[in-house]
C-alpha cells in the first residue's frame, strides 16, 4: 500500500544539503547551467472527457498472421485528487461480449514521470507493475514488463496523434529489448459530448462502503517512529472526501490535512474483486506518483481489515489497515504494523471521521 514509507517521508520533511563550490577565477567560465526538467503535471489533460473508442486486439502479436478482434465502446476520463491524477473508465462490446476496465493515471513530480495502473472488471486484480514513462514532442510513452505465453516481453503504451478531438493509444510488445515492437492493442478515440449517466445498482458486496461515502472532518494521531518503542504521537487534522467511481465497483478517497510538519495529502483507491469477493486498497501521495502492492480484505460484522506485506526500515513487515462504522455520522480507521508475522501488532495510526 505504501502509505507508510511515502507518507512518512512527507511528514518528517528531511533537511536539504548544499555543496560549497570554490570561487570562479576572474575571466574563467562559470559552471555549466543544468537543463531544466519540464513539469509534466498536465500532460494527460488532453485525455479528460468522454470518447468513442474503436479497439483492435491482435491476439497473437508475434505471429505472422495473427487473428484480430474488434470492439467499440466508450471511455470516460476525469481529473481526481485535485488534478494530480486522472481516472479512466472503459466499457466496450465485441464478439466475446461486454468488457470494462478502469485506469488510474498518477504523476510523480520528483521523477517527472506518469504511471498507469489498470484493473479489469472481470478479475478485479490490479495489473503490476504499472507502466511508467513520460511525454516528449507531443507523444507519451510508458513502459513495463510482462509475459507473452512463456516469454518475457517489454510493454509500451503509446499516446500519439493527439488533437483536441481525437488521439491514438497503442500497446506494443518487444522481445528484443525495444529494437522492434509488435502492436497488441490499438485504440482510436474520438471525442463525444459529455453525457454523465447514473450509476447502476451495485451487486454482490459492492455496496459495502456506502456508509463511508461523502465528506468527513478528519482527526488523526500518528506514531512518529513505529516498531521502535516510541510513544510520541502527532496530530493531523483535515478533510476527507470519499466518492463512488467505476459504476460503484470502486471508490476514491482524497485526504487533505495539516499537522506539525505542514500540509499532508494522499489519495486511496479501493476496488472490489468479484471473483475473490474481496476489497483491495492502495495509496499514493503527491511525492510518490505510483500505486504499490494493494492490501486485501473482506467485511465482517461491519469492519474490514486490509492486509499486505511490504518493506519498512530495511525489513519486511506485515501491515493491517482497518475501517469500521460507528454510526451514520462517525467512522474510525487504524493502521498497525507487525514485525513477527502477525503474532503481535503495534497500532501507529488512529483516525476519527465526523460527517461534514
Amino acid at each position: 500500500m505504501r502509505i507508510r514509507s511515502s507518507l512518512a517521508a512527507v511528514l518528517l520533511a528531511s533537511s536539504s544539503l548544499a555543496l560549497a563550490l570554490p570561487p570562479v577565477p576572474a575571466g574563467a567560465a562559470g559552471p555549466a547551467t543544468l537543463p531544466t526538467t519540464r513539469d509534466g503535471q498536465h500532460d494527460f489533460d488532453f485525455n479528460i472527457g468522454i470518447w468513442h473508442t474503436h479497439i483492435t486486439r491482435v491476439l497473437q502479436p508475434f505471429a505472422a498472421n495473427s487473428p484480430r478482434m474488434t470492439l467499440d465502446g466508450t471511455v470516460t476520463v476525469r481529473p481526481v485528487w485535485g488534478g494530480r491524477a486522472s481516472l479512466e473508465e472503459i466499457e466496450a462490446d465485441g464478439p466475446r461480449g461486454h468488457w470494462e476496465g478502469m485506469t488510474l493515471f498518477l504523476y510523480d513530480p520528483q521523477a517527472h514521470q506518469w504511471s498507469q495502473s489498470f484493473i479489469d472488471s472481470a478479475t478485479g486484480v490490479l495489473e503490476t507493475p504499472p507502466t511508467v514513462g513520460s511525454f516528449a514532442n507531443g507523444r507519451g510513452d510508458l513502459y513495463s514488463q510482462d509475459t507473452d505465453g512463456d516469454t518475457s516481453v517489454l510493454v509500451r503504451g503509446e499516446w500519439s496523434a493527439i488533437t483536441p478531438t481525437s488521439h491514438s493509444y497503442v500497446i506494443s510488445y518487444s522481445r528484443d529489448a525495444g529494437a522492434t515492437w509488435k502492436p497488441a492493442f490499438i485504440a482510436r478515440l474520438t471525442r463525444l459530448a459529455w453525457k454523465p449517466k447514473p450509476l447502476p445498482d451495485a451487486v454482490d458486496r459492492q455496496r459495502d462502503f456506502d456508509f463511508d461515502l461523502g465528506t468527513w472532518k478528519t482527526h488523526a494521531l500518528r506514531l512518529l517512529h513505529p516498531l521502535t518503542g516510541s510513544t510520541s504521537w502527532v496530530p493531523i487534522d483535515g478533510t476527507t472526501v470519499i466518492s463512488k467511481v467505476w459504476g460503484g465497483r470502486a471508490n476514491l478517497v482524497e485526504l487533505k490535512g495539516s499537522g506539525p510538519n505542514g500540509s499532508e495529502q494522499l489519495a486511496a483507491l479501493r476496488w472490489y474483486n468479484p471473483k475473490a469477493h474481496q476489497w483491495n486498497l492502495d495509496f499514493a501521495t503527491p511525492s510518490v506518483g505510483t500505486l504499490g502492492t494493494p492490501g486485501f480484505g473482506s467485511f465482517h460484522h461491519g469492519r474490514i481489515d486490509f492486509y499486505d506485506q511490504e518493506p519498512y526500515d530495511g525489513r519486511q513487515i506485515w501491515v493491517r489497515f482497518s475501517i469500521w462504522k460507528v454510526d451514520a455520522n462517525h467512522v474510525r480507521s487504524e493502521q498497525a504494523f507487525s514485525a513477527d508475522g502477525g503474532q503481535t501488532w503495534e497500532i501507529n495510526w488512529r483516525t476519527a471521521y465526523i460527517r461534514a
